[in-house]
């Protein structure tokens, strides 16, 4: 049972006509105790009135029209609530929901601007704000709809770079809505958002596309350690010009030089003879030597006092 028998059936009206059945039973059944043919008569003629009364109403949902026609042609739109209309005459071929109506629609195999054959899954959400046009004017709107969104789709992606088709998914939402609002209009219909859901791309071309990206992330690296491989050239070349001209910062340079490698305790260390000409090692280790000399001779002094307590 479809839609509009299920609205004809509403349990209104089988409660009105219900009423006017006893109504006319018990009337007629009174009369036709005095005159069997007029009791009868007036039976039916109350039964019937009631089932004008009920089949006369009809009853709309908040969020929805319906389209009366009168003999065939656009009487108004009704509802939401309850109506009247009158039997045999007046017709609901349509209810109009004018909720926000969402349609998924697909892509299939369609090549882009650069011939990649892509498959695009998207979304529409859409509502009828005009129930009379899109009544009267289009025969399926809802099956329009989803074809227009396709055909759409389709031909936005022939015009579209696959890069671009990647990166730029809210510049294509934009786009196919203004083209999607372009062609509903007429219809009494408009697009509140389209939304690009998914795009699957040929796996040869991934694997094409992830080696490509990989070699870009390596010749960034390349690029970035080249770059600090030249900061610390310029640095070089910038204490090399401050020890030609300051002879005393290249001394105190090689001291700290030669300090850090003493003071790790080496047996041996070897120093170029310009170094240590440049940092006077001579007085350097003497310096270094005398100072061992003179901690070895508070130790042993520590162990003379230690043996004679």
């Amino acid at each position: 049972m479809d839609e509009v028998a299920n609205r004809n059936i509403a349990g209104i009206q089988r409660f009105i006509f219900i009423v006017f059945l006893l109504i006319g039973l018990g009337v007629g059944a009174g009369i036709a105790l005095r005159h069997h043919v007029l009791g009868a008569v007036i039976g039916i003629l109350i039964i019937l009135v009631g089932w004008v009364f009920a089949t006369s109403i009809r009853v709309a949902d908040q969020w929805e029209k319906a389209v009366v026609l009168r003999l065939g042609k656009f009487k108004a739109l009704a509802g939401p609530g309850m109506f009247f209309i009158i039997p045999l005459v007046d017709t609901v071929p349509t209810w109009i929901d004018q909720r926000i109506i969402t349609t998924k629609f697909t892509a299939e195999q369609t090549l882009t601007k650069d011939t990649v054959p892509v498959n695009v899954d998207a979304v529409l959400f859409w509502m009828v704000w005009d129930a009379q046009k899109a009544a009267l004017e289009v025969a399926d709107f809802e099956s329009s709809v989803a074809w227009a969104a396709q055909t759409a789709l389709r031909d936005l992606i022939g015009r579209t770079l696959l890069e671009d088709l990647l990166s730029s998914r809210e510049t294509m939402d934009e786009e196919l809505k203004r083209v999607m609002d372009e062609r509903t209009e007429p219809w009494g219909i408009t697009i509140q958002d389209v939304q690009l859901r998914d795009i699957s791309i040929p796996n040869s071309l991934q694997d094409a596309m992830s080696r490509a990206a990989q070699a870009e992330r390596e010749r960034n690296a390349r690029a970035i350690l080249g770059t600090a491989e030249k900061q610390v050239a310029e640095s070089f070349l910038q204490a090399a010009e401050m020890y030609n001209s300051n002879p005393i910062a290249l001394q105190l340079r090689a001291m700290n030089i030669l300090y850090e490698g003493l003071k790790e305790k080496a047996s041996m260390i070897v120093v170029p003879s310009s170094l240590a000409d440049a940092a006077n090692v001579g007085n350097l280790l003497g310096f270094v030597s005398s100072e061992k000399l003179r901690e070895m001779g508070n130790m042993g002094q520590e162990a003379g006092h230690t043996s004679h307590s």
